[in-house]
């Protein structure tokens, strides 16, 4: 692609808050694209570990417009098979703009002939937007925590990003660090493996007992919410739901799999050490310590406030109404998600309305470079 690709809006990421944004950027008549960096449909999905089967993942909710009502008979297949192929199936049914893979360098503000516009640069040529979606989610950035000698380990470590189930740790002495859902998740499956587990965590897990009902998903997205309000990094909404107490988890502390430790203070090359002299051998450490949310090529549009965080009036970046975030903080959810994108392209409308500004190009068109 040669040139300058211009369109109203451009969506970066096909995952569950991308094509709700797209579906609803269809209804209203806009022009617009997705920008997909991965090789398939699925979102995150794709990259899921083979050994997490459909019912045992959270809750995949109903994209806008097409139940995903097949996937009931399909439990015991791999959640990435199944999500990739309704993703897909969504994509096609709805005639969506994805193109991919498409690697998307950085956003900045255009100049010359697209002053007042936002130049997305990519590894496929350059789209001129009037506005953009951002639905870029959090598993390309993988939290890895840094603790002393954790260079000399001899062991292998590897990030929930990496795992690809418990078939690689047979016999083998693991630790796994985190209190998240990925990490008893992880607990669960080594059990039957693995020669002996560690769980450490740096603050005593949170169970929950009882429906995750709707009053209660409101209380925790709105404790997300406050913070990307005060433009401080989000907190992931999982993070903040607690586990939930099922019989699985109650026979799985039963038989001493989900016995948590607290943090230790050093890796040595042989294993882990706390501050009390107690000591774990282990082969490897699988952290299981979280994503940070993707946004680093937004970076040239100095979104951030001194917080570390992209502060949000609902999906609008605060410091810019062309740019709205879905699938970030508090719509980091699959059912928050679906609202995010209805939200943020009802925003658009509005914007693109009461601003119209130049006309896009037809679709495809392409103007001189700058």
């Amino acid at each position: 692609m040669s040139g300058i690709v211009r369109t109203q809006v451009v969506v970066i990421g096909a995952g569950q808050a991308g094509l709700s944004a797209a579906y609803f950027l269809r209804r209203a008549g806009l022009d617009f694209v997705v920008l997909d960096h991965s090789p398939g449909p699925g979102g995150a999905w794709q990259f899921r570990w083979p050994t997490l089967t459909y019912g045992k993942a959270h809750r995949v909710h109903d994209l806008p417009g097409m139940p995903l009502a097949a996937a009931d008979a399909d439990t015991g297949r791999p959640a990435a098979d199944v999500v990739g192929a309704y993703f897909g199936a969504y994509e096609r049914a709805f005639a969506l703009p994805v193109r991919r893979p498409v690697n998307v360098t950085e956003v900045r503000e255009g100049s010359g002939g697209e002053a007042g516009r936002l130049l997305v640069a990519t590894d496929a040529g350059t789209w001129s937007a009037r506005a953009l979606v951002n639905a870029t989610g959090t598993w390309d950035r993988p939290f890895w925590p840094r603790y002393p000698g954790q260079e000399a380990f001899a062991g292998r470590q590897l990030h929930t990003a990496q795992y690809r189930g418990p078939q690689e740790f047979a016999g083998q002495r693991v630790v796994v660090v985190g209190g998240g859902a990925s990490g008893t998740q992880h607990l669960l499956e080594l059990a039957g493996t693995a020669a002996e587990t560690a769980w450490v965590t740096r603050r005593p897990p949170v169970w929950r007992e009882g429906p995750f009902d709707e009053d209660w998903g409101r209380a925790v997205v709105a404790r997300v919410e406050e913070r990307v309000r005060a433009g401080l990094p989000p907190k992931s909404v999982v993070g903040v739901t607690g586990l939930p107490l099922t019989d699985e988890m109650r026979a799985a502390m039963a038989a001493g799999v989900l016995v948590r430790r607290p943090m230790f203070e050093r890796i040595t090359p042989e294993g882990v050490a706390w501050a009390d002299g107690t000591v774990f051998r282990a082969d490897a450490i699988l952290w299981a310590t979280g994503f940070r949310a993707a946004v680093d090529h937004l970076a040239p549009l100095k979104l951030r406030e001194p917080g570390g965080g992209i502060r949000m009036e609902g999906t609008r970046a605060a410091r810019d109404p062309r740019i709205h975030l879905v699938g970030y903080g508090p719509s980091a959810s699959t059912i928050g998600a679906n609202r995010a994108g209805r939200a943020a392209v009802r925003e658009l409308t509005r914007l693109l309305a009461e601003a119209p500004g130049p006309l896009p190009a037809e679709p495809g068109a392409v103007s001189a470079a700058v």
